[in-house]
């Protein structure tokens, strides 16, 4: 045996018995550290001869390559004996609460529109979308509004350029209601409908309960011999399970919108408690009064006819509330824009969990 091999043998045989990971550390860094001993051999090789190195450099590489793999294998061996102390010692008491980690929430008006949506399904009200984008023929025209209507104004209507027109030469438009929605239902799908129309709308005003951008959702129904009675039932059931109570009351104002005739203002009745607006009771009794909350009517034979329907057989009547309003009356909130202001601090405040998901069985703000 060479003296390479003795040497060999003798540090394998140290490092196999290291005790631990300090100890095997000492190994290392006395065999192969700036002034280890293997080290020291690899110096020498550039002083000697081309044959002495040929002869000693194969065995001096061969001695630094089982000192490295003795030290990797004990290393993964004293790492893995300590892992599996460490793992014998610990317990993992699984009764204990999970640390609370960051939840995100729903905002109001997505919860809001998810139960009216669930209040509308058990009526039999299907969910219509439509465009946010829309022409002037299906947001104003279509509707009945003349050409004179302030709707049409630029200071309350977002309108496209007119390079933007469409293919027929309309203006291009961001809707100003849900109402094409009704129209392109109406054009699309044979009667009986019976559908609600949620989604963003778009009109140019601003203040502490408008903004430039709202949520609306409106509802319409098309059959024959419609009249004001369902309408009003509509509305009354839909309130009632909305703001779950029994003692909602009603009361219907003549109006006049242009795609409804005869048109209503439907007013509830309401108390301050607490500095806060409680839907509920009638307008008429002492302590309570009437506060405007949407508008309705039977839809306006033109605009039946517009969309190819035959006003002489097909009824029908049509309803608007904003629901971020809804949402404001029915929470507690006194600030709409503060609905898109993003503040993580009213969000976990207004905000509702991921799970809770309306049901008319489980309540709707469960």
């Amino acid at each position: 045996m060479s003296d390479y091999q003795a040497m060999q043998a003798q540090l394998v045989s140290e490092i196999a018995t290291a005790a631990d990971l300090g100890a095997l550390e000492a190994l290392r860094v006395a065999a192969l550290g700036k002034t280890g001993s293997v080290s020291a051999l690899l110096k020498t090789l550039g002083g000697m001869t081309p044959d002495e190195r040929q002869a000693k450099g194969p065995q001096i590489h061969a001695l630094r390559e089982a000192v490295t793999e003795a030290i990797a294998a004990r290393k993964a061996a004293l790492e893995a004996a300590a892992l599996d102390a460490k793992l014998a010692a610990e317990r993992l008491d699984m009764t204990l609460p999970a640390e609370a980690a960051p939840q995100g929430s729903v905002h109001p008006v997505s919860q809001v529109m998810d139960e009216l949506a669930e209040i509308f399904a058990d009526m039999g009200f299907a969910v219509a979308t439509g465009p946010e984008i829309e022409d002037d023929w299906h947001n104003f025209t279509a509707l009945n509004i003349p050409e004179t209507h302030p709707a049409r104004a630029m200071h309350d209507t977002f309108y496209f350029p007119s390079q933007m027109n469409d293919a027929e030469g309309r203006s291009m438009l961001l809707r100003t209601h849900t109402s094409p929605v009704q129209i392109r239902t109406m054009m699309r799908e044979a009667p009986p409908i019976r559908i609600i129309a949620p989604g963003r709308v778009y009109r140019s005003d601003s203040d502490a309960t408008h903004t430039p951008m709202f949520h609306q959702i409106e509802g319409l129904v098309i059959d024959r011999g419609i009249h004001l009675g369902h309408l009003k039932y509509t509305l009354e059931t839909f309130l009632k399970a909305y703001f779950e109570r029994d003692d909602i009351v009603l009361r219907l104002r003549p109006s006049y919108f242009p795609f409804t005739e005869p048109s209503a203002e439907v007013d509830v009745g309401y108390a301050q408690e607490k500095g806060r607006r409680i839907v509920g009771g009638d307008g008429d009794d002492a302590g309570h009064a009437w506060m405007e909350l949407l508008g309705s009517g039977m839809v306006h034979r033109r605009v039946i006819a517009n969309c190819g329907l035959d006003p002489d057989e097909w009824q029908g009547f049509a309803f608007g509330v904003g629901v971020d309003r809804l949402a404001m009356l029915k929470y507690g909130m006194d600030d709409l824009r503060a609905f898109f202001d993003g503040d993580l601090r009213w969000l976990a405040h207004y905000g509702f969990g991921a799970l809770s998901v309306p049901t008319l069985s489980g309540g709707i703000s469960a």
